[in-house]
């Protein structure tokens, strides 16, 4: 049932273009593991190896803080409709930030979405599925306009603000490097 790979192939890479929601996994050296429901149009395949997904601003930055020490990254795929798969992303990770050279040219890969805070760029080390034969059947009912409004309503220098007071340390007190001079 279950498939290992070492990189992505063309019906895997399909297969993650009609999701609409995606969870990444990360955890540092000790503390809290962490594990995030992304969506919004904001995971895209580079090439069979690399993957990058755009993170929005939220309550807490543990990825960031994740990465900055160990860059370990799992991310998985479920399928809710009508044929069972769960897929997993294993890799090595990195954060590009809006002062980063990279930014621009990752960051015209997605929709415009305000309050763009990182992207995290996967080199892939394995891939797996694995039958999800246990997950139920979900229809996607739409997207959430919630966080795109309050990044509207706060702005870029409200965002900015928030990210000084809320996302510049994880729940561990491990430094997230979202302000950091390059």
């Amino acid at each position: 049932m279950a498939e290992k790979f070492h990189t992505l192939n063309d019906k895997l890479i399909d297969f993650i273009g009609r999701q609409h929601l995606f969870f990444v996994g990360t955890a540092g050296a000790e503390g809290f593991v962490n594990v995030s429901p992304k969506g919004m149009d904001s995971f895209r395949v580079l090439d069979a190896s690399r993957v990058a997904w755009l993170n929005l601003t939220g309550s807490g930055n543990e990825s960031a803080a994740h990465v900055l020490e160990n860059g370990r990254m799992t991310i998985m795929f479920c399928s809710f409709d009508k044929q069972p798969l769960i897929l997993r992303i294993y890799g090595h990770a990195r954060a590009v930030h809006p002062r980063d050279a990279q930014w621009p040219e990752l960051l015209a890969l997605f929709p415009d979405h305000p309050g763009a805070r990182q992207i995290f760029v996967v080199d892939i080390v394995m891939v797996m599925t694995s039958c999800g034969y246990a997950v139920p059947y979900y229809a996607l009912k739409g997207e959430r306009p919630t966080l795109t409004k309050w990044a509207e309503k706060h702005g870029p220098e409200g965002i900015q603000n928030y990210w000084s007071e809320k996302n510049l340390k994880s729940l561990d007190g491990k430094d997230t490097g979202l302000l950091e001079e390059p």
